[in-house]
């Protein structure tokens, strides 16, 4: 990437030490934006999850189940010189987008992924730093490799920072 804005798509992970660089999760629905950042060295990375867990001889691609996903990103940022007890993480996403009466809890995607990454993150013994998670509206978030900033915006409304660091 050169000083662009990059998009990660669902199953997918940048990492980045650019600043120019800005990478997007676009259209985060029940699926979440994670988003880490080494102030030091400098190095910054998204990973847009889709589901909460890996099955066995479930698909191949690691980086769509939070289970995987936030471990890998953290092992790509470190094998770049991130440093996990500097690292300042962030999310947002996790929402329910299928609400309807009667409908079970097991079709809550969003709660389920939220659910899923505070036990990876805790298990990882990394410090989430901010979260804006739930609710039933969409969300598109934008990590500035710059400053580690990180934005959020629900459909219909203003984009929010989450904080540099």
């Amino acid at each position: 990437m050169n000083g662009a804005m990059s998009s990660v798509g669902l199953g997918e992970f940048l990492i980045s030490k650019d600043p120019q660089d800005v990478l997007i999760a676009f259209g985060l629905g029940s699926c979440l934006g994670v988003g880490m950042y080494d102030p030091v060295a400098r190095i910054g990375g998204l990973i847009h999850v889709v589901l909460p867990e890996h099955k066995a001889g479930n698909d191949p691609n690691h980086a769509k189940f939070v289970d995987t996903g936030i471990p890998m990103l953290l092992k790509k940022l470190t094998d770049e010189g991130a440093v996990p007890s500097r690292i300042i993480l962030k999310m947002a996403g996790g929402a329910n987008m299928l609400v309807s009466p009667g409908l079970s809890g097991t079709f809550d995607i969003g709660t389920r992924n939220i659910t899923m990454a505070h036990q990876v993150i805790e298990k990882l013994n990394l410090k989430l730093n901010r979260e804006e998670v739930g609710g039933q509206v969409g969300r598109t978030v934008r990590l500035y490799i710059a400053d580690g900033r990180m934005t959020v915006r629900m459909m219909g409304s203003q984009e929010r920072d989450l904080g540099a660091v």
